[in-house]
């Protein structure tokens, strides 16, 4: 799905949206079409319905906001070891399998049916990360021949870091996403 797509957006709206316009849709076409075809009003609003209630399941899903910043506290207080076993540990529950890496560019290696992706962590508390640890994990992926990068954060990463990670195939773990990682 295109990233900016009317159902790519929704999607990341909140579910309400979704239903909000859904019901819009139902009476416009109520109003609109001749009174033959009016139950076409009930279909024309499904793909909003089926939109709004996937958004809904995946907003369930996601930690609150208080509860994040609990995650990421406790993972700012952690010294590395505890980290990345606690790190090794959640990408295990999520079906990955883990292999640690002794060189400082990249920690881990993560497969998945067959994909490989490896992961760098070591620079997690980091309050603001910069493309140089981005190169070095880029460096690590062409040289193990890894299709996909994940940079561990909990500080923000800059704008030249944003561009260099979409460029290159790496993904930026950190906020929300790292919390949802941790509880499992």
């Amino acid at each position: 799905m295109a990233h900016n797509s009317l159902f790519a957006i929704l999607l990341r709206s909140r579910w309400w949206v979704s239903f909000l316009i859904a019901a819009a849709t139902a009476l416009l076409a109520r109003l609109l079409l001749p009174k033959d075809y009016q139950w076409l009003a009930v279909f024309s609003a499904l793909p909003f319905i089926v939109i709004g209630a996937i958004a809904a399941w995946k907003q369930l899903q996601q930690p609150s906001p208080a509860r994040v910043q609990e995650t990421l506290q406790a993972m700012g207080a952690m010294p590395w070891a505890k980290f990345a076993d606690t790190l090794e540990q959640a990408f295990r529950a999520d079906g990955q399998e883990v292999t640690r890496l002794p060189g400082p560019k990249a920690d881990f290696q993560l497969t998945r049916a067959g994909s490989l992706t490896l992961v760098s962590g070591r620079r997690w508390k980091a309050a603001r990360t910069g493309v140089e640890p981005l190169r070095e994990l880029q460096a690590a992926m062409a040289a193990s021949g890894a299709a996909s990068g994940l940079y561990v954060a909990l500080g923000e990463p800059s704008d030249a870091a944003i561009a260099f990670a979409r460029e290159n195939g790496i993904q930026i773990l950190r906020g929300n996403d790292l919390a949802r990682l941790m509880r499992r």
